[in-house]
């Protein structure tokens, strides 16, 4: 037997100048969002996702509250992913963006897309290597 650790992956998000995004591209395969600070800490995903809905489909939205025990410094970072990458640049040249009744600072971000295989088996995989 052969104790085998996994652990969570944690998607990257990139933020580099649009002329880049290009030659990126030709290596991974991306998925285009905003990463939007300085967030009211008391809206919530759905509240983000239908404000960022007008300039396209939003298939991924997340908020992260920062703790802090300062209630006027507390504030939230959201990471939003859309369907196609001009849908992300509209959002993008849109701004500014006031949610929730304040303005936020927005980032264009690239993703590599990660992919999970529902037949590669990581685990059966050792096991074979180790049976050699």
């Amino acid at each position: 037997d052969m104790d085998v650790e996994t652990t969570a992956k944690r998607r990257i998000c990139i933020s580099m100048p649009k002329k880049h995004m290009a030659s990126f591209a030709k290596i991974y395969e991306l998925d285009h969002g905003l990463v939007v600070k300085e967030l009211n800490p008391y809206l919530n995903e759905g509240y983000i996702q239908a404000y960022f809905r007008e300039w396209g489909t939003v298939t991924y939205c997340k908020v992260r509250r920062k703790n802090t025990s300062i209630i006027s410094d507390a504030k939230a970072v959201a990471y939003v992913r859309f369907c196609a990458e001009d849908e992300a640049d509209r959002a993008d040249w849109a701004g500014p963006h006031f949610i929730g009744g304040s303005e936020v600072e927005v980032r264009r971000v690239v993703s590599p897309k990660v992919t999970i295989s529902t037949t590669d088996n990581p685990v059966s995989w050792l096991e074979d290597a180790n049976d050699s």
